[in-house]
């Protein structure tokens, strides 16, 4: 009787497990259903999340150059790549008149000119980022050279262009004459960028630096003054001044960089005509071997001697009232001959680092573009892209035989003023790329002649722009989620709650099944030991 009573406890024990299973097959299906639930939660709203892009910034540059203002907009996500802007330009317009250093008598003028630009501009930019876009004119040699002649007339220009722009819907951030130097780094930035130069996308379109891609050298002809811009390798070179850093893109550039002012093609014609005068031996009538045969033209001296570029060469006997006929002749032999005169390649002495005027410079290397003043007198001897040298003087030497009178047959799109200058640009451009900064047969067809890659202008604008992204806030992309935030978040907490109670439960039977085995082994001993 008592070895029978003393299996009863093993009886009770055995129950108590059986008792217990179905709550351990429960707590064990929540937990599993939980973990699923959660996984499959958190694929769903990572993987399946839709990413908004943060939409997109604007910006406005005015080119205030020296014979023409030129209005550019441009756009860049609101995200930023490695600091700066992947910027495209979306709209141009060229204001009417000329550049706003020809309104030194009448400041107060200078921005009624912008007034249809802007209004084309602000249907251009979304009405809801008027406000933060903003607004920069940038004013280059012409405005350069009339601060150096009249620094009052120069201020009041730029006063009353910021006068202007407070009424306007954007944020006007300055009118501001930037360097020659300034001039040639945003030229080559524009130039590089618009060729892909700093970015491409890659096959997971991502922007990512091109792998082994080099930079592209940059030729600036405008109106008062020329730059040149390549990248150099060595950066021990003689004139420190002359070489800067440029840091795009998480990549930094050295950079050599020189703007000639009054080397621009106006500035370069108006030191021309004065040369001839000086060796004319007629006071009212010249002959320009540039000028077409059988194109006369009467100029005022005021026209040619009112610049700070043709001051020194002023006669004198000089009246600004008193008129010149020139009296072209036509003749490209002569022309080119006289045209050698407005540089001075001896002040360089032969040195092979140092381009005219005594201006030092590294030789020239890799690929360039030439744009603005270049390209236009290229096109207008019939080329585009690259061609030999031979081709260019071939082409000037037809181009500068023509009468006046062909003219007009010959171009496409005739203008008085430009028509009868194109001799002289050809054979000006001829001396300051291969006498100045040492362009031969060899290396001429590097250059590309080009007005725009794509539907981006080729200038300084736009790598003006480009550097002044690094300046704006970046704004961060937004994340539309597949599970509203509100409904994710608790279907988290209870999942993760289950889960959480489910292992406390299945931890507390396992603990009190480890008691009780403990108690029936200590009662066994006992009745045994009994």
């Amino acid at each position: 009787m008592l070895a029978a009573g003393t299996r009863r406890p093993h009886a009770h024990a055995g129950l108590q497990t059986l008792s217990r299973t179905p709550a351990i097959v429960v707590s064990l299906a929540v937990l599993l259903l939980s973990v699923m639930v959660l996984t499959t939660l958190t694929l769903v709203q990572t993987r399946h999340s839709q990413v908004i892009p943060p939409g997109l910034k604007y910006g406005i540059v005015l080119d205030a150059g020296s014979s023409r203002t030129t209005v550019y907009v441009y756009q860049w996500p609101a995200e930023k790549e490695n600091n700066t802007g992947v910027v495209s330009q979306t709209f141009k317009c060229s204001v009417r008149g000329p550049g706003i250093s020809s309104y030194g008598d009448n400041p107060q003028d200078a921005p009624t000119a912008f007034e249809d630009c802007m209004q084309r501009v602000q249907q251009q930019v979304p009405v809801s980022l008027h406000r933060s876009t903003r607004v920069y004119l940038g004013a280059t040699a012409g405005m350069r050279l009339l601060r150096l002649q009249n620094e009052t007339a120069a201020e009041e220009i730029l006063a009353s262009i910021q006068s202007y722009f407070r009424s306007q819907p954007f944020d006007f951030r300055g009118a501001q004459i930037i360097s020659g130097q300034e001039e040639g780094v945003y030229g080559w930035i524009t130039a590089n960028y618009i060729q892909g130069n700093f970015l491409e996308k890659d096959l997971w379109h991502t922007w990512v630096h091109p792998h082994g891609a080099g930079t592209t050298g940059a030729l600036d002809l405008g109106g008062a003054s020329t730059q040149i811009a390549f990248a150099v390798g060595d950066t021990g070179m003689q004139n420190a001044s002359d070489v800067v850093q440029v840091a795009l893109y998480g990549y930094t550039y050295v950079l050599y960089t020189h703007s000639f002012q009054c080397y621009g093609r106006n500035e370069a014609e108006k030191r021309f005509l004065a040369l001839l005068l000086q060796n004319s031996s007629a006071a009212t009538q010249v002959t320009n071997p540039c000028y077409p045969r059988g194109y006369r033209v009467t100029i005022p001296m005021g026209q040619v001697f009112d610049s700070l570029c043709t001051v020194q060469q002023k006669p004198a006997s000089y009246d600004p009232l008193h008129s010149v006929i020139f009296k072209g002749t036509g003749d490209p032999g002569l022309c080119r001959e006289t045209m050698a005169s407005i540089f001075d390649f001896s002040a360089c002495r032969g040195q092979e680092d140092c381009s005219f005027d005594g201006v030092y410079q590294p030789k020239v290397q890799g690929p360039f573009v030439a744009f603005a003043g270049f390209y236009y007198t290229a096109s207008a001897l019939n080329l585009s892209g690259s061609f030999p040298l031979a081709t260019f003087n071939a082409s000037t030497w037809h181009f500068c035989s023509h009468t006046w009178a062909e003219l007009p047959i010959l171009l496409p799109k005739f203008d008085e003023v430009y028509a009868r200058s194109y001799c002289f640009s050809a054979n000006y451009i001829y001396h300051l790329l291969v006498h100045g900064y040492k362009f031969t047969h060899e290396t001429w067809p590097q250059i590309q002649f080009e007005k725009e890659v794509g539907n981006s202008s080729i200038g300084w604008s736009l790598g003006y722009m480009l550097s002044l992204t690094n300046q704006i806030p970046a704004v961060s992309a937004l994340v539309r989620l597949s599970i509203p935030p509100p409904a994710f978040m608790g279907l988290l907490a209870f999942f993760t709650a289950s889960t959480l109670l489910s292992l406390a439960f299945l931890a507390f039977l396992c603990s009190a099944a480890r008691t009780e085995k403990r108690s029936e082994h200590a009662l066994e001993h006992a009745v045994d030991a009994d």
